[in-house]
């Protein structure tokens, strides 16, 4: 489960704050997790995925996902591909783009000209840094014409893969 928003959680009754608190640092590894949470509270497997489906709805729960550590899957190279693409077609694109089996996630940010002309950003996991590129290049061959300019950053190690923590 990643990311309370700071400002949902005054939203919580103690019944939410348990779930997130036997959750935050992921389900169990076992056939039935939503089970498993449920015994360790006292209440019913259907109640955790109730109030966990609300509080993704409301917004208070940002995903509920496997977050692998793309290392020990043997992607080693990682990058994240920076692209100067039209506004006006960076949401189609970006579609696109983060429909590739390759691409673990895809989204727009801000330009900051002139230094950092870049609005759309796609993590590619690879084996190598060659197989990066090539799949950089296999982004940039979709986006055509609408490839105004890219670059790649790739990754020397893991900084965080966790969201805001509740304190019990």
């Amino acid at each position: 489960m990643q990311a309370l928003k700071d400002d949902k959680v005054s939203m919580l009754d103690e019944t939410d704050r348990r779930i997130i608190l036997a959750t935050q640092d992921g389900l169990p590894l076992e056939r039935r997790p939503y089970e498993a949470v449920a015994r360790k509270l006292g209440i019913s497997a259907e109640e955790v995925m109730h109030r966990l489906r609300r509080m993704s709805d409301e917004g208070i729960v940002r995903r509920i996902a496997a977050v692998p550590n793309h290392y020990k899957l043997g992607y080693t190279a990682n990058g994240m591909s920076v692209w100067n693409v039209p506004d006006e077609h960076v949401e189609a694109l970006g579609k696109q783009v983060g429909a590739l089996e390759f691409v673990s996630h895809c989204y727009r940010r801000p330009r900051h000209l002139p230094a950092w002309p870049y609005n759309l950003f796609a993590m590619v996991h690879a084996t190598s840094r060659e197989e990066a590129l090539e799949k950089v290049g296999e982004i940039a061959r979709l986006l055509g014409d609408n490839d105004r300019g890219h670059d790649v950053l790739f990754s020397r190690r893991i900084l965080k893969k966790t969201g805001m923590r509740l304190t019990p």
